[in-house]
């Protein structure tokens, strides 16, 4: 960060560090540009604000076509438990494999470059969803020029490689060169494995370090469990990884139990004074969520007046009045009191 920055950008920066929804990164970017001091030392930063605000509302309204706005929009609302990017190289299965987990309708062929635009789709664990995000594949040739912002609500990636493609020990070091050149970096550490790394510090505000798994695709083509073993360790990579195959289906159960352990996801039940639980589709919110957290969820104006929250599961005993700030645990059931 410049330095002799105000209270009001470091604010701004702060909100753009923390904001998923596209509309509300941009209202950050705005407020950044506005509030940054217009002195020498700020100019870099200033140009590379406007050039993602110039970018970011182009990919708000949808890609161009004869002059006129038409297609899917190129950044994806978060949705579910939490969204995960599908990143890979031309013809690794990214596709199929979406298909497979979420059910959608991707275009699927033997040549590269099936995917054009980032379509989402839901894959179901117990009683929760994860939003999969399928992006275009990254190559040395090509990388969609919007893709950055893409992966801006991303709370983590799947890197997808043909695991019985030789060409994949090439494909993925071209990947993570070019996600880096864009302050984009995949990372193994994720926030609910035991052992995590080192996180580089940094003041960039346009700097992302995205949990990263490899999903090992076409195991069916070359079913050597040792194989993503060697061929982390060429690459002298430490991705938690995952052998797969979007053909057979086999190892695809293992996803979603992965992102639950990984990204500390924690479900929340609710109920109205008076009325019946809801235990049918709960809310969630990651490890050290709060009470106050769960009513944000319910609706803005609930946790605006909220004054208690009666509790029942880990920790407490039934019906026990808890403050704003108390932490929730899995399948913890609140209610809710203004």
């Amino acid at each position: 960060m410049p330095t002799n920055v105000t209270p009001e950008y470091k604010k701004a920066e702060e909100a753009y560090r923390k904001a998923r929804e596209p509309k509300e990164r941009l209202e950050c970017l705005r407020e950044m540009f506005r509030t940054i001091p217009k002195h020498k030392g700020t100019e870099h930063l200033q140009a590379d604000i406007k050039t993602r605000i110039k970018q970011l509302s182009e990919e708000l309204s949808g890609p161009k076509k004869g002059g006129r706005r038409s297609g899917p929009a190129l950044v994806v609302r978060p949705e579910g438990a939490a969204q995960l990017s599908l990143i890979g190289p031309p013809n690794a299965g990214k596709s199929s494999l979406h298909a497979r987990l979420t059910g959608s309708h991707s275009d699927v062929g033997p040549y590269p470059y099936t995917t054009h635009y980032p379509l989402p789709g839901m894959l179901p664990y117990e009683d929760i969803h994860f939003q999969l995000v399928d992006l275009p594949p990254v190559s040395a040739d090509f990388m969609e020029p919007w893709f950055v912002n893409a992966l801006q609500p991303a709370d983590g990636a799947l890197l997808v490689i043909d695991v019985a493609d030789p060409e994949c020990l090439e494909q993925v070091p071209v990947i993570l060169e070019r996600l880096a050149e864009k302050k984009i970096f995949l990372r193994p550490e994720w926030p609910g494995l035991a052992e995590p790394g080192e996180q580089d510090e940094t003041e960039d505000p346009f700097r992302l370090d995205l949990p990263t798994v490899l999903i090992a695709n076409k195991s069916d083509l070359d079913p050597d469990p040792e194989e993503v073993e060697v061929l982390e360790e060429l690459l002298g990579l430490r991705f938690p990884a995952l052998t797969v195959s979007s053909k057979t289906g086999d190892g695809l159960d293992q996803l979603g139990s992965f992102l639950f352990r990984a990204l500390e996801i924690v479900r929340v039940y609710t109920k109205t004074p008076g009325k019946k639980a809801d235990t049918d589709r709960p809310f969630t919110v990651r490890r050290g969520g709060t009470v106050l957290d769960v009513a944000g969820l319910v609706h803005k104006d609930i946790a605006e007046s909220l004054k208690f929250a009666r509790m029942w599961g880990t920790d407490v005993f039934d019906g026990q009045q808890v403050g704003p700030d108390h932490l929730v645990a899995d399948g913890d059931l609140v209610e809710l009191h203004q």
